[in-house]
This record gives C-alpha cells, structure tokens and sequence, in this order.
C-alpha cells in the first residue's frame, strides 16, 4: 500500500514562490508513476505535472515555465517547485501515484495523498 503525505503548502502574495513535497512511503517511487493533481474547493480535480512513461514529464499548459516537478529517489518524495505564482494557482495540491511495468505507466492514479492548501493573493 503507497501512503502519501503532501507538505510545503500556505499563503503567498502573487509573484512568489513555493515548494511543494509528497513524501511516499510503503512503496519506491522509482516503481511507480507519479504526478501534481489540484483542486479548488467545489472544483474538480485537474492536472499539473506527472512523470509519463518512460520518464517524460507533462506540465499542464497553465503551469508551463512556471512550475517544475522532480523526484528524490533516495529520499523516495516527489517535489514540486513553484515560481510566479498567480491567484488563480490558489487550491489543494495533492500528488497521486499509479503503477508502472517495464517503464510504461498503468492505470489510474489509485493512491492519493491528502493534499495541501496553496493561498495566492493579489
């Protein structure tokens, strides 16, 4: 069972910066797929960044040259980095991860962490 834990969420004025972590446990995430889901509050959920198959990162074309997303697989977290950040970001973050065989993701994103609160004002 993958458990995720999302921190590094708050308030930051427009322009700013934030640094979000998904730390996995149960499971290496170098065995899995992993991505940046958010969500405003009555919303549905949407995309920001994953790690595809084989590798390839895609970024939502909101996020694109803003927001990076990376992976420790040592320390077995996901990141995501975000830089000049607008009010219309503010929503929960939440990572998600998915099966992957023989580099090749599979699947939904089955397991999901709580999320955490990114606040942007004008």
């Amino acid at each position: 069972q993958v458990h995720l834990v999302e921190s590094g969420g708050g308030s930051v004025q427009a322009g700013g910066s934030l640094t979000l972590s998904c730390a996995a446990t149960g499971y290496t995430i170098s065995s899995l797929c992993m991505g940046w889901f958010r969500q405003v509050s009555g919303g549905e959920r949407e995309g920001v960044a994953e790690f595809d198959s084989d590798g390839t990162i895609r970024y939502a074309e909101f996020v694109k040259g803003r927001f990076t997303i990376s992976k420790d697989n040592f320390e077995n977290t996901l990141y995501l980095k975000m830089s000049s950040l607008k009010p219309e970001d503010t929503a929960m973050y939440s990572c998600a991860a998915r099966a992957s065989f023989g580099g090749r993701c599979r699947g939904d994103f089955a397991y999901r962490g709580q999320g955490t609160q990114v606040t942007v004002s004008s």
